[in-house]
């Protein structure tokens, strides 16, 4: 996994290989991904480059590579996260939102996964476990209903049931708009940007 940090963009390495788990058996490594897609795009991207590694590595017989979706961590084993309707209780303490109100049910959990949508979830889940450095910014784009802003509230409830102290600006465009308008109306941009900069 070094030599592939190496080799990939920051960006790319953290959305793509971070998230893979590997279990070693017999003559085998089986490398568990956390959804479909992640599976394919590194079937028809990097297993080859994998391979390759591998045989530079390997002092034996090469370990014959698979990539499926799962997880070493057994349901009963595996740490709470923002995932159902029902927050963990260090989310639930005072935080600090600021702009509209988040919608509890908006979870990872609650969000239908298509391949519609596939991706942009891969990407909010990937903001949510490393804000500020994976998607940094986070571009959403699609039609009506297909998850956008189910996958903004996700990104919120799960950065704070990982930490309390996390702040929060969750606003709608027509009000950052507005807001920006009444700011250049007044001359009073500096004061705008430090709003939005200070969280």
């Amino acid at each position: 996994m070094c030599a592939l940090e190496a080799e990939l963009p920051e960006q790319q390495f953290n959305t793509w290989v971070r998230p893979l788990q590997a279990l070693e058996g017999a003559g085998a490594l089986k490398l568990l991904a956390p959804n479909r897609f992640v599976v394919e795009w590194i079937n028809e991207r990097l297993l080859p480059r994998i391979g390759e590694l591998l045989r530079d590595k390997s002092t034996g017989d090469v370990p014959i590579v698979t990539v499926e979706v799962g997880s070493r961590i057994a349901p009963a084993e595996a740490p709470p996260v923002s995932g159902g309707t029902e927050l963990p209780k260090r989310a639930r303490r005072e935080g600090l939102v600021i702009g509209a109100r988040l919608n509890p049910d908006f979870s990872f959990a609650t969000f239908v996964e298509g391949k519609s949508n596939q991706m942009a979830k891969a990407a909010a889940q990937q903001v949510a476990e490393n804000p500020g450095r994976a998607y940094n910014p986070l571009f959403l784009y699609g039609g009506v209903g297909l998850g956008k802003t189910h996958l903004m509230h996700a990104i919120a409830h799960f950065m704070r049931a990982s930490n309390e102290e996390v702040r929060i600006a969750y606003v709608h465009s027509e009000r950052f708009v507005s807001d920006m308008v009444r700011a250049l109306q007044h001359n009073s941009m500096n004061e705008f940007k430090t709003a939005y900069r200070s969280l």
